[in-house]
């Protein structure tokens, strides 16, 4: 599916998300709350992980 050069730059724009999400370190900077006896920190950036695979997953599929 070809999409128009501007629909795809949109798509792409949609990396920031989680770039933004992590730069805001002072949000995510703190020990509670815990999940499982792990801190809100690395949880957070667990979240972060799973967010660009899932626009990663998207991108694709809109560009393939």
């Amino acid at each position: 599916m070809a999409l128009k050069p501007d629909r795809r730059r949109w798509l792409s724009l949609l990396f920031l998300i989680p770039f933004i999400a992590l730069l805001c370190t002072p949000l995510y900077n703190r020990y509670n709350p815990t999940l499982i006896g792990i801190p809100f920190f690395y949880w957070y950036q667990f979240f972060c992980v799973l967010l660009v695979m899932l626009i990663s997953a998207i991108v694709y599929w809109y560009e393939k």
